[in-house]
């Protein structure tokens, strides 16, 4: 789920960026730091959004190298994935003991037993896709998933999950062809 939160963090600051343009050195570092970093609670930063002027205090001046430790507070778009969440996400890779999908930077991993029973020997490896047993259903790289998350880790700043796509409701919603629009009008 995506959500909006204020963070702190701490950015080291050397003393060749000090000068006229310093509070958007401190926020190009910030963003350079700081997005796409997983934080176990928080889940992944997607976006720094605002970096308020009033939030930024400098700390103390390290007395070997003159760099000056900043503590800023700003606001960010968050991605935190939630056990039995539904989610939709797009298939990178298709391989015999199932697909990943990615949404945003989340990672996950739909095994061959997580799927519905006429897919569960369905792969194709000259296609490098996993196929229905009727034919209908086939579900490749670049096509859209609807999935739930069964299970996530977080490791050394990354976060990944497991999903399943055999509930009702869950499945192919994308064939990645860009006709998906067309059938609706």
């Amino acid at each position: 789920m995506f959500y909006v939160k204020t963070l702190e963090h701490e950015i080291v600051l050397e003393p060749i960026h000090f000068g006229p343009k310093l509070k958007a050195t401190l926020v190009r570092l910030l963003k350079e730091e700081v997005e796409g970093l997983a934080l176990a609670t928080y889940g992944f930063v997607v976006n720094v959004i605002a970096v308020p002027e009033d939030q930024i205090r400098f700390g103390i001046i390290e007395y070997d190298t003159g760099d000056v430790v900043c503590y800023v507070k700003y606001t960010a778009l968050l991605l935190r994935p939630f056990i039995n969440e539904v989610l939709d996400a797009t298939v990178s890779q298709c391989n015999q003991l199932g697909f990943f999908a990615f949404v945003g930077p989340l990672r996950i991993f739909v095994s061959k037993h997580s799927m519905p029973e006429d897919m569960m020997n369905g792969f194709d490896g000259e296609r490098d896709a996993w196929v229905s047993d009727d034919k209908e259903v086939i579900i490749c790289a670049g096509c859209g998933v609807r999935l739930k998350i069964k299970g996530k880790t977080v490791e050394q700043g990354n976060i990944t999950a497991i999903g399943t796509i055999k509930d009702n409701y869950l499945g192919l919603i994308d064939d990645g062809s860009g006709d998906a629009g067309d059938e609706m009008m």
